[in-house]
């Protein structure tokens, strides 16, 4: 059975960070992955990608130089570390396997039909 478990999430303070982890199981990590988050009232959005094989990554503008995605192929597990966390970060993130073969570049599109298989998501709080 292919699933993705988040954990990690929590309450962290503006400016504080948190480290969110994606274990996989029924599949390896050879296809690209990628983090979403939803706030409430607001569509899901991409925030950071990462490509099979070369680890290619790809971040949403709101959170460049804060968020670092990378892959531990022989944990299969995927991992989010947040840093300098600001309000508007809060939500449930998630992550999805891009299936199929990998062109080396992620997506980031939510709505991209490859996104097939997802977690349940982790909840991220931030306030003070």
């Amino acid at each position: 059975q292919l699933q993705f478990v988040e954990s990690g999430g929590g309450l962290a303070q503006p400016g504080g960070s948190l480290r969110l982890s994606c274990a996989a199981s029924g599949f390896n990590l050879d296809h690209n992955i990628a983090w979403f988050r939803q706030a409430p009232g607001k569509e899901r959005e991409g925030v950071s990608c990462i490509a099979f094989p070369e680890s290619k990554t790809n971040s949403a503008d709101s959170v460049k130089g804060r968020f670092t995605i990378s892959r531990d192929d022989a944990e299969k597990t995927i991992h989010l570390q947040m840093n300098s966390l600001k309000p508007e970060d809060t939500g449930v993130y998630y992550c999805a396997v891009e299936w199929g073969p990998s062109s080396g570049i992620c997506s980031l599109d939510a709505t991209d039909r490859r996104f097939v298989y997802w977690g349940r998501g982790t909840q991220v709080t931030v306030s003070a």
